[in-house]
């Protein structure tokens, strides 16, 4: 039973043991332990910190993020009416340009038919003034192959000539 019941002695140099281990940690090691503990508190507060600040940083990224996009949709859609308004100027200029060719040929075209109606009427007319005077040769010179008949177309013809002065 000696095991569980121990001596004055042994209890005194163990209090004395633990005295001196308390004094020498309470005055070496309990502040090396607060230190690190303290510097430990003062991490995880900077730790988060920053995270909130990184979650802010964030936030707001994605919210300018949004608006950049928002102003890309806007920047795109505009862009779009301005080439739908272009398109459409484009094809009314074409479609000006086009009437006003066809105008142009038409205009031609309707000249050139005028001048080729002119020249037929032209040609119609030499031709009929051509078969006239044929005739008319002809006729002139059955009537004019006696003498006399001659001499009285002559004289027609000088009376007329009188008569018109």
């Amino acid at each position: 039973m000696e095991l569980f019941t121990p001596d004055f002695g042994l209890v005194f140099w163990m209090f004395v043991a633990f005295g001196i281990l308390f004094l020498a940690l309470w005055k070496f090691a309990w502040p090396a332990i607060l230190k690190g503990v303290d510097d430990r508190a003062e991490f995880i507060d900077k730790g988060v910190e920053y995270a909130q600040a990184a979650k802010e940083q964030l936030d707001n990224a994605r919210t300018e993020a949004e608006s950049y996009i928002n102003e890309a949709r806007r920047q795109q859609a505009e862009m779009l009416r301005e080439a739908e308004k272009m398109q459409t100027q484009i094809i009314e200029q074409a479609r000006s340009a086009a009437q006003v060719e066809a105008q142009k040929v038409m205009d031609n075209a309707k000249l050139q038919i005028q001048q080729q109606q002119k020249e037929a009427q032209q040609q119609f007319r030499n031709q009929v003034s051509n078969f006239a005077i044929e005739i008319a040769g002809k006729i002139v010179h059955n009537q004019l192959q006696s003498d006399n008949a001659q001499n009285a177309l002559v004289d027609a013809m000088l009376d007329e000539i009188e008569k018109n002065n």
